[in-house]
């Protein structure tokens, strides 16, 4: 499997990392049939992305073998948010039959987690969702890992995140708060459930402590995390401790790092999507 390297210079506090753990837990108590999972909005910059990659993250952090799937093909923000400056295909090439299924798997540099990028921006993005091989493809994914967390476009603006919801096993509504009304997250609620998708939750992001509990009454009916989304600048972290706390992390990675390839090379062999032609020949 080929390896990347994710560079997150997001400054989390405490209240952040908190309210991602509770998350976490909330997450795996919907159920052990709750294994692929959509992430949407309403609009665009709600901070779906972030906390799809949080989550991801901190499954992989507690033993979950995890992927995350960029299924935001209209306007992803992953690789230059993670500064990623080496060429990558994703599902938009995969689905699009320029790329295999393993030339888009990556093995991160963050403990339990895979990824597979959106790839180039393609007009046709809901007609490369709903076809044949991005249902095989959730499928395969949900029965070798643990947990498939999926970033989908905003709900509201186009239909690509509900023709994903049809193929997962459940739908975590992203809501900013006092930047969407009520009417228009009961509109987006709505949407999602017509696709039959389970909606297991809802996170209010970007809550202003002192206005939270009663911006959080107005929608009742979804779960509060905590403030998640307010990370104010970015910058890098530039401590010692953390590149010593790396170190450590790493070596202690590499001592199982072989078993885990050799199980998800495993898997990217027997998997029923395109192979490359190399892997033809192979036979």
């Amino acid at each position: 499997m080929k390896k990347i390297k994710l560079q997150d210079i997001r400054k989390q506090d405490y209240r952040y990392r908190e309210a991602i753990k509770t998350l976490c837990a909330n997450v795996q108590f919907a159920g052990k049939d709750i294994r692929s999972i959509l992430l949407t909005s309403c609009f665009p910059n709600e901070g779906k992305s972030d906390i799809a990659f949080s989550l991801s993250q901190e499954l992989g952090s507690i033993g979950k073998k995890t992927l995350l799937l960029d299924a935001d093909i209209r306007n992803s923000a992953f690789m230059s948010r993670f500064q990623v400056n080496q060429k990558v295909l994703g599902l938009s090439e995969l689905l699009s039959g320029q790329a295999s299924f393993q030339d888009v798997i990556f093995k991160t540099n963050y403990p339990g987690l895979n990824m597979i990028f959106a790839g180039r921006t393609a007009p046709n993005s809901s007609g490369l969702l709903a076809s044949e091989t991005f249902k095989e493809l959730v499928s395969e994914l949900r029965n070798y890992y643990d947990y498939v967390i999926i970033d989908s476009p905003p709900i509201a603006t186009i239909i690509d995140a509900a023709v994903i919801a049809e193929n997962v096993d459940g739908a975590i509504m992203i809501i900013e708060s006092e930047a969407v009304s009520y009417k228009t997250a009961q509109k987006a609620m709505a949407q999602l459930q017509v696709t039959g998708c389970q909606v297991i939750g809802g996170v209010l992001n970007k809550v202003d402590p002192h206005k939270g509990e009663q911006y959080y009454r107005r929608y009742g009916y979804y779960y509060k995390y905590g403030r998640y989304g307010g990370y104010g600048g970015y910058g890098a972290y530039g401590k010692e401790d953390k590149a010593e706390d790396d170190a450590e992390d790493d070596a202690e990675d590499d001592a199982e790092e072989d078993v885990d390839d050799d199980a998800d090379d495993d898997f990217i062999e027997e998997t029923i999507l395109p192979k490359t032609s190399k892997d033809e020949r192979r036979g």
